[in-house]
Formats: structure tokens, sequence, C-alpha cells
């Protein structure tokens, strides 16, 4: 199933880049647009905003998140719902749109596809235009980040094709249950042997006392993603399931064939083998995943750290039982530097459509812009009263998630430029008395998240490293070997297989290039 869904993805992939080959002229913009776009009565401009939807509902004309963007940003946000499912989906949906030369108006890419998309004009080149139309979006980012996109341009002239994510601190940890382990008279582990002791109590000793013994003690999500606890104790490089480049033996190295990730594969399948992991770790959606972490059931689970208000909320309204989650110190295993993976360039954040019609390419530089006027941050955090807040004793106050009945926030501030003290402001001064239990424990955990957090050499690198092997861009063969060593199909001296082959398939050429990619912006 996932190498049919990798199979399907990469097919979506070729479909547009090579409809964008054979007609660049114009994937540029609709062949039959003019500069006069339709505008609202009050002279408003609707553009189509692709963004990250776990679920929640689409932002279509005239419905209230549209009026709130219409009236603080000024221009007209149309979001269709596209399921993101880890983003594949997201990803499948935007390939086809982009080879129906239906191309949304800002989005943020996916898996590299901005290269392709530079390199063919079908994306607007900001080096000019972000200083002129949308200076907000210039100062905002660092100047020395801006440097590192401009040496990412895929066509080799130096050129500004996307606007980064930046986030300033540790977003990731792992996260286990204090309550458990207070339950259970544990204390946290600091050691890898500690920590299988406290999995195996999790699953032997009802922690959660339904009486059932239905706890799982730690697991993940399809593709050997969203585990990366797993991996980050044997120093590990490795985001959201997807191994990074950091420096291994003094070279920037490609963290899936070290010798780390060899222990850390068969870490994990002895941990699958003794029912310590989720058995269906390897099915798991994001829905279903999250769903057992709010049903009570799961004891240690890896996710953004900011997000475990609605993680505890969720699970409060799904149980009644007030969960406490802390941060898993990375457990420690002789003879390797264990720490959880931060990178100060998240993913690209926005690119824009190469736009004929000059109205609407105007329009997206003006919202692009008071996005990040910061005095636009505090409300956009909040989005429409009484669907996201409410106001209490004239306080401002964040309503629970409920995908059922609110529109999906996608131009939220703290996601496009995130630092630690705005964040957790944001949060404290947003929260009602009744989630403040929560917010307390995600700040607490935030902070404590610092102490593990590692910036790995190979942020900021660029998707261009892997032109021409688009099987290593998307780990084919890693999530082949992955999943297979770590449910016991493969003995884990299959690795060295998988490494051979990884180098053989394009591995050396791409390791070559990301290591001059480091030299250049060493210098």
């Amino acid at each position: 199933m996932i190498l049919k869904k990798m199979g399907l993805m990469m097919a979506a992939g070729v479909l547009a880049i090579t409809t964008i080959t054979a007609c660049s002229s114009s994937s540029t913009g609709d062949s039959s647009a003019s500069s006069q776009t339709s505008a609202n009565e009050d002279g408003t401009v609707d553009i189509e905003v692709w963004g990250t939807n776990i679920g929640y509902k689409p932002i279509t004309k005239g419905s209230q998140l549209y009026e709130f963007y219409k009236e603080k940003l000024g221009v007209g946000v149309i979001h269709p719902y596209v399921e993101w499912n880890g983003g594949t989906n997201y990803l499948n949906q935007l390939n086809l749109k982009i080879a129906a030369n239906e191309m949304p108006d800002l989005f943020i890419p996916q898996q590299g596809i901005e290269d392709s998309l530079a390199k063919n004009g079908a994306i607007a080149d900001l080096t000019d235009l972000l200083p002129k139309y949308a200076p907000n979006v210039w100062e905002a980012i660092p100047q020395e980040m801006w440097d590192v996109v401009k040496a990412n341009d895929p066509t080799g002239q130096g050129r500004i094709y996307y606007i980064p994510g930046v986030v300033e601190y540790g977003r990731y940890a792992s996260m286990i249950r204090q309550d458990w382990l207070d339950q259970l008279g544990l204390t946290m582990p600091k050691t890898q042997d500690e920590y299988v002791k406290v999995l195996e109590a999790f699953r032997d000793n009802d922690p959660n006392g339904n009486g059932q013994k239905d706890e799982l003690p730690t697991g993940g999500r399809e593709q050997a993603r969203w585990m990366d606890h797993l991996f980050a104790m044997y120093g590990v490089a490795m985001f959201e399931g997807y191994p990074e480049w950091d420096i291994y033996d003094g070279e920037l190295t490609y963290s899936a064939v070290t010798p780390n990730m060899r222990a850390a594969l068969e870490f994990a399948a002895k941990l699958y083998k003794e029912g310590l992991i989720d058995k269906e770790s390897l099915l798991n959606t994001k829905d279903k995943w999250d769903g057992k972490i709010q049903s009570d059931k799961v004891g240690n689970y890896f996710h953004w750290v900011e997000h475990g208000n609605m993680i505890l909320e969720n699970l409060e309204k799904n149980t009644g039982v007030k969960a406490n989650f802390t941060v898993l110190p990375v457990p420690k295993v002789e003879g390797y530097q264990g720490f959880y993976t931060m990178k100060r360039f998240a993913p690209p954040q926005w690119v824009i459509k190469n736009n004929k019609d000059e109205n609407k390419l105007m329009a997206t530089l003006k919202l692009l812009n008071n996005i990040y006027d910061k005095k636009n941050w505090k409300d956009l955090f909040l989005g429409v009263e009484g669907m996201h807040y409410e106001m209490k004793d004239g306080k401002a106050v964040k309503l629970p998630d409920d995908k059922s009945s609110q529109e999906n926030q996608l131009l939220n501030p703290y996601s496009t430029l995130a630092t630690l003290d705005f964040t957790i402001d944001l949060f404290n001064s947003t929260s009602s008395e009744d989630s403040q239990w929560a917010i307390d424990q995600v700040t607490r955990n935030m902070q404590e998240a610092q102490k593990y957090a590692k910036v790995i050499a190979g942020d900021g690198m660029p998707a261009s490293v892997y032109d021409s092997f688009p099987d290593i861009n998307n780990r084919t063969l890693y999530v082949e070997y992955a999943t297979k060593i770590i449910l016991g199909q493969y003995p884990i001296s299959k690795f060295d297989e998988f490494v051979d082959k990884w180098n053989t398939s394009g591995g050396e050429e791409v390791t070559k290039r990301a290591r001059e990619w480091y030299a250049k912006v060493q210098k």
C-alpha cells in the first residue's frame, strides 16, 4: 500500500512537470487571462490559496473567515478543502491542478516541487517583488536566510522563488504520559534501558485504569513517520519521519545510510516484536493515530509540542481524563549523542503563481505583506469571533478545537514566522480559564523541549540536490527497507543492501551535490 501511494504521487508529479515543460508559456497564467480581473464590489480581488488543512472546513466566498480575511487583509481568500494526509494527498491533488493549468495563486509547495516550477517559469521570481510590494515579508526574514534561499535557486541565477518558513526554536519533541508514570510509581527514564522498562510497564500494567490492558506504549504513522523519538537517541537527523542531512564522521551525510540509522532500525524492530510499538504504526493515518492518542491509549508519541493543547482538550472531551504529558528527555544510548532535530528553515512556506493577471499578482503580494504585518498577528491567531474565539470578561479567548464547525485558519502567523516567546505569549494571552491547564502544560513543554533541540547541518538544503533522482527525494527505497526491517520481514543485515542500492541508484551523486552546497553556504 505504501509503495502504491508513492507510485501514484510520483506519477502525478511527472504528469504535472511534463505539462509545465510542454506548455510553460501557458502555465504561467491562464492563456485567456487579461489584466482586468473581475473584482468584488468593494474593489477587493479574490485569490485561491492552498495550504495545510488537517480536517477543518474550507474557506468559501462569503463565509465568515473569508469576510474576516477580506476585512483584515484587504484580499478575498478562497481555500478549497484538500485532504492533507501528511502532505501526500495534498501533493497529488496539487500536481493534478498544475497539470490541468489550474495552479492556485498562492500555495505551500511540497517535496521540492518549487524547483521544477521555477525552472519552467510557472512561479513568480520574488527577488524584486518582495522588497517593493511586500516589504513586511522582506524585513521579517533574516538576511542570512534570504542568502541561503538565493543560493538554492534552481536556475543558478541567485534569485528568490519561495518564502521560507522560519522557526526560531525547537518545535518537536517526544511526549510521555507523566500521569501514567506517576500511577505506576515510575521515574522519568533517562537511558534506553530505562525507557524500555517504562514501555513494558505501560503495556502490562493498565496505567489508564480501564481494566482492559489496551494501552499502546508508543508508535507512529504510515511510511515510518512520526516516530522520530526512536531514532533521536541514536543521533539520527530526522524531521517528521524524513531522514535528513547532518555531520557524520566529519562529513555531511544522509542520515538514512549511517550506522546510526542501522542501530535505530534494529532497536525499533525489537520494540515492534515485543509489542512495545502499536502494531498498526505503519498503517496509521494521521487521523487514526491522533484518535488513539486522544482516546487515552497512547503512553508516548512524537509531534509538535505546541499542538499539545489540542491533544489534551480532545482527550478530555473524549474520555473525561485530564492527561498530563511532559517532554521525554532523549534517552541516552552508549556511543551515541542524541537530539531532537531542529530546522530554522521550515519547508518553503509560500510560492506565488507567475500570474499574467497583474491584479491577481498584486493582490497576492498585498495579502502576504499584510499577513507578515505584526500588527495583524494576534487577530490572525484569534480568527473569527464566535467560531475560533469568544470574549470573556473583556478578554479574547480561543475556543476548543472543533473541526466540524471551524474554518481552517491557514494564515496563522506562528506557522510562518515563529519565535518561542511570541508563540507562548499568544497561547497564554488568548486561553480560557477552562483550557489554561492545557496551555500551562504546552508552555512548560515548549520551554523544556529547547534542552534537546539541535539545528542540523543540512538546514536549508535545496531540493535541487535530488534532481533526476525523485525516488531518493521521495524516500522510496528507505521506506521500503525501514518498514520491512521494523516489521521483521527483513533481518537487520538487509540494511547494508539498502545502503548499496541507495548509493548506486543516485545516492553518491546526491551526496556529492549536498556536500558542494554545504561548502558553499559555509563560506
